[in-house]
């Protein structure tokens, strides 16, 4: 081999070293921007995360029972604009019950309409929608899922 192809060689190998290493680093830099996006919609979460609803009979002091809907909220900052959705017929509007604010660590019951007493069971979620200290609002179903609400069409300023 003389001395032009081995300076080839090198020069082959050198530039095919520095793509790689090019590609690799391109790599690392996406897989470190996902982990930061993940690492900041897990901020974003955090509060609302900590948010639950449901429904549950309860005694009240004169011996009878009651229905009430539970807010808790057990993160460290309160909870604004809380609405606990009521289900409607298909193509009526959804009335909503109002409940404002939730303080931190605090869980807030307000009775349920009396209907519902006849289908009740046992514990179970209810749907609830908030406004977050960061002010932004989501939304979690009878599920558990957790989301944020996209639009705010037709809403009422409270």
């Amino acid at each position: 081999m003389d001395s032009q192809t081995i300076s080839a060689s090198a020069e082959v190998f050198s530039a095919v070293g520095t793509v790689g290493a090019f590609l690799v680093g391109f790599l690392l830099l996406r897989r470190e921007h996902r982990r930061e996006a993940d690492r900041s919609e897990d901020e974003r979460r955090a509060q609302a995360a900590r948010i639950s609803a449901w429904v549950e009979l309860h005694r009240k002091p004169n011996g009878g029972r009651e229905l009430a809907f539970h807010i808790h909220n057990a993160s460290d900052m309160p909870i604004y604009d809380v609405e606990l959705p009521m289900p409607a017929p298909p193509g009526e509007e959804r009335a909503a019950e109002f409940v404002g604010l939730v303080p931190p660590g605090q869980t807030i019951r307000r009775p349920a309409p009396q209907e519902w007493l006849r289908s009740y069971v046992e514990p179970e979620p209810i749907e609830i929608e908030f406004l977050d200290s960061a002010g932004r609002r989501w939304t979690r179903n009878e599920q558990g899922s957790l989301a944020p609400v996209k639009a705010e069409v037709d809403r009422p300023d409270r």
